[in-house]
């Protein structure tokens, strides 16, 4: 292979053995933040130690903790040594440049292409060099970098970047116009809340950040809500969590209160009353909020990776650039499918697993759904799966949500037609319900968080039944709709039926106690968990529908088949 210059996203020198695979990777939930191991169990690389190899991958896809992972990686000594795609990654670009602007360390990471990236293929050793890739002995031209493209910053803005507003704010203004170079904004804009997913506790690096900025007095300048954390705050310790995380956990969910977050602790922000409204722009993180934002609300954002998103919080400036423009929320692709009579809840996150699969960086337009009117919370289900295997930020179904009243609203007359028939759900059954043993020691529920039309819809699931004694029946959810259940007497409902409700904290990031130490199997009805679950618990997974999760929790057993739906109905137009 002949020298390529690529686009360097992050500069810097490396050499090193090549990691190559055709498949994006989430870093959080398939990367190991501690041994740089990939533990995502559906991806090629899964088993393989980070440290030292270039790693080469098409894209990022699924969390917006990623960035965090690779912070992480980098500090601790553990990450690659340099990181090549097929197209720029926000995320992932990111951890590496909050490494180097704040701890002086960093990593390079180039975009090739689809060509060059997959020229890569069958290699054994790589040298980067700026925004060069070759093998080792290649003699690279010279490596300037290339001129940014002009960003046009206010006089509020240089002021903030010259310090005039305190360290915290110059800091983040600084990571803001690198980011804002990145994405090719050409100027940036105002925004009117925000959503953190850096909360999450992923090693000490995520809580060195945000302490820093406490301590150089940072404030947000908009109304921000708080992402899930990885401990309920309140508590986490009669819930038997080791201390060891519990303790750094919860100091950085309070060091994002003391910037000025409301604690509102969920990884569904839309059900709270303060959600956008269609067209406002604003600056969300946390992968399914993002989506559903983006799609179902119509409001305006990015995906923006952890620590970008309190970056905006605290200026109240965001890149005007991809979703935040009408050009940016244009369909790249288009699928459709017919609804299965008698499909149940699981159909909206099997769906949505296998759009994000064959759309894993392009938006996608979906035909066939506006008969069914799917729900808000079928719609949360089919965004959260979506995100997990895709890095697109939005989604259009049309008929449904709100941009795309008909196809030609969101998408050119001349992309094809992609058709989704039986056999491609059930290929994404077969990822999702990946366990064989029936036998379920766990039925983890709320990822995302529980609506409180969920908690009804549960209650009158369990009302008059018996929970197996050897089951556990765990729900995460957030504060308001926990009161909210309350009132509704669902909580009460649930609680009498055995389960267990747990706040502030999701399935994401939860470990032992929680997650029973003698439980082998566990049972969820959501597309993200049953993705991620094996690589983050230790534990084989099951798939299926609410009503198939309360049957399991009566009877110890996971259905011994896919529902009846998926294995009769013709789902082709």
């Amino acid at each position: 292979m002949a020298a390529v210059r690529g686009r360097c996203l992050v500069a810097g020198q490396a050499r090193g053995r090549l990691a190559w695979a055709p498949l994006g990777l989430s870093f959080w939930g398939g990367v190991d933040p501690a041994s740089g191991r990939v533990i995502d169990r559906h991806h090629p690389l899964h088993g393989l130690e980070l440290a030292g190899h270039i790693l080469a991958i098409p894209s990022g896809r699924g969390s917006c903790t990623g960035s965090a992972v690779l912070l992480e990686l980098l500090l601790a000594g553990r990450g690659p040594a340099a990181l090549l795609l097929a197209e720029p990654d926000e995320i992932l670009s990111l951890g590496a440049i909050v490494a180097e602007e704040l701890f002086g360390r960093s990593l390079p990471v180039v975009s090739l292409g689809a060509e060059a990236f997959a020229a890569l293929a069958g290699l054994e050793e790589i040298a980067v060099n700026d925004g060069w890739v070759g093998v080792p002995g290649d003699l690279f031209p010279g490596t300037a970098t290339e001129a940014p493209a002009a960003l046009q910053l206010s006089v509020t803005d240089r002021a903030k970047l010259a310090g005039a507003e305190g360290q915290a704010v110059q800091a983040a203004m600084k990571i803001l116009v690198r980011m804002a170079h990145l994405q090719g904004a050409r100027e940036l804009l105002d925004i009117t809340q925000a959503h953190i997913d850096g909360c999450i506790y992923t090693g000490p690096a995520s809580l060195a950040f945000a302490q820093r900025l406490v301590e150089w007095g940072g404030r947000v300048r908009v109304p921000t809500s708080l992402n899930a954390v990885s401990v309920d705050q309140r508590r986490w310790r009669a819930q038997g969590v080791d201390p060891a995380l519990g303790e750094p956990a919860s100091a950085l969910a309070e060091a994002y209160v003391a910037l000025g977050c409301r604690p509102t602790f969920t990884c569904a922000p839309y059900l709270l009353d303060s959600a956008p409204t269609l067209g406002e722009q604003v600056v969300w993180a946390e992968s399914n909020a993002v989506v559903f934002a983006n799609s179902v609300l119509g409001a305006r954002t990015q995906k923006y990776a952890d620590f970008l998103d309190i970056c905006t919080a605290l200026t109240g400036r965001a890149p005007l650039a991809g979703c935040h423009l009408d050009s940016g929320r244009r369909a790249a692709k288009v699928f459709r499918v017919s609804v299965p009579e008698g499909h149940d809840d699981a159909f909206y996150p099997l769906l949505g697993y296998w759009i994000g699969l064959r759309s894993p960086t392009r938006i996608p337009a979906v035909l066939g759904l506006a008969p069914a009117q799917p729900s808000r919370d079928d719609l949360k289900a089919f965004g959260a799966a979506f995100a997990t295997t895709s890095a697109a930020p939005l989604f259009h179904l049309v008929g449904v949500t709100p941009e795309a009243p008909i196809l030609a609203a969101v998408a050119a007359p001349e992309l094809e037609v992609e058709d989704i028939d039986l056999a491609d759900l059930r290929q994404a059954w077969a990822e999702l319900d990946s366990a064989a043993a029936r036998e379920v020691q766990l039925v983890a529920l709320g990822n995302p968080h529980f609506s409180a039309e969920e908690c009804q819809r549960l209650a009158e699931l369990c009302h008059g039944r018996q929970r197996h004694p050897a089951v556990a029946l765990v729900i995460t959810l957030g504060r308001d709709v926990r009161a909210a259940a309350e009132r509704a007497g669902s909580l009460a409902e649930l609680e009498a039926f055995g389960a267990q409700l747990v706040g502030d904290t999701c399935w994401c990031m939860l470990g032992e106690p929680l997650v029973p130490p003698a439980a082998r199997t566990l049972l969820t009805n959501s597309g993200k968990f049953a993705h991620y679950g094996p690589g983050l618990t230790g534990r084989e997974l099951r798939f299926a529908g609410l009503a198939a999760c309360v049957e399991a929790a009566c009877t110890g057993l996971a259905p011994a088949e896919p529902p009846a739906w998926l294995v009769r109905a013709d789902l082709s137009s």
